[in-house]
């Protein structure tokens, strides 16, 4: 599935609207589903499987509208909170950081349970679904969405996804801020962009296998699909080439950390000289 689910994730992140929520989907395809002992999904039963699932979150938020007419945009996000965490349970707890699952969107539509970022996407995804208008919003720390017009404005109100759909002052999302060790800005409540909220999540896989050395192959990937992206920072190449080295692909991870010594002669020769260092006893594990 690798190879058909990375050339639509890079095909699908350099088109004119790229949807997070579909790439999100892809990157998370190189991951198993499935039940042990039968055979696993193909990439398209798996996309069908998922789109359907947001098509039933989508419908029931559609019947929601048209039976209580929202007046506004705090009417619509308490509705849209009512549906996906209220008869849904979309939500998120503590324990949910430490599994892989929670940074999988087949996994949250499966399980309802995830991150502040996917569970935002699963808003994100119905919303679009039922015609109804749904921002990310990347608070350092802790995603939110912004619910019924363009942040900025006053024709929104904020909501957290991981605690059910909450409601948000502003307040509320400076005390998100401050708790993560980071000052507050109405800055900070400009929508996020697409390639932005992949790039995070992938960046969430990355952090969680990093802190778990059994799961350097999962890092990989996550690094990988992350450099697909046409925006992203040039330290993940080190990064990948580092890892290309803990599997056992000791040729390629010398390559690639000479590659980066290249990039790097410009600006910063020492840390060039460092990575062709790295590459020579790179090569030398083959002795």
């Amino acid at each position: 599935m690798t190879e058909q689910s990375r050339s639509r994730f890079r095909a699908e992140a350099r088109a004119e609207r790229p949807d997070p929520v579909l790439l999100c989907l892809l990157a998370a395809a190189e991951h198993p589903f499935g039940t042990p002992g039968e055979p696993a999904p193909t990439l398209d039963e798996l996309l069908a499987g998922c789109k359907a699932a947001l098509d039933r979150h989508a419908a029931a938020v559609r019947q929601a509208v048209a039976e209580r007419q929202p007046a506004g945009p705090e009417e619509t996000a308490a509705l849209l909170a009512a549906v996906l965490g209220g008869r849904e349970r979309f939500h998120g707890r503590k324990a949910d950081y430490r599994r892989l699952e929670s940074s999988l969107l087949p996994e949250v539509l499966r399980r309802r349970r995830g991150l502040p970022i996917t569970l935002s996407l699963v808003w994100i995804g119905v919303a679009a679904r039922a015609g109804l208008t749904v921002h990310g919003i990347a608070l350092p720390g802790h995603f939110i969405v912004a619910v019924g017009g363009p942040a900025g404005g006053n024709d929104y109100v904020l909501a957290d996804p991981f605690h059910g759909g909450r409601l948000l002052d502003l307040d509320d999302a400076a005390q998100l801020v401050t708790a993560a060790g980071h000052p507050f800005s109405p800055e900070l409540l400009t929508p996020a962009q697409p390639l932005d909220i992949v790039l995070r999540v992938l960046g969430n896989i990355r952090a969680w296998a990093a802190d778990r050395p059994e799961h350097a192959r999962t890092q990989l990937w996550a690094a990988e699909l992350a450099l697909l992206l046409p925006r992203h920072p040039a330290q993940l190449r080190l990064e990948r080439a580092e890892l290309l080295v803990r599997t056992g692909d000791f040729l390629a991870g010398a390559r690639e950390m000479d590659e980066y010594a290249r990039i790097l002669d410009a600006f910063d020769p020492e840390a060039a000289a460092k990575a062709r260092q790295d590459a020579r006893a790179a090569r030398h594990r083959l002795n």
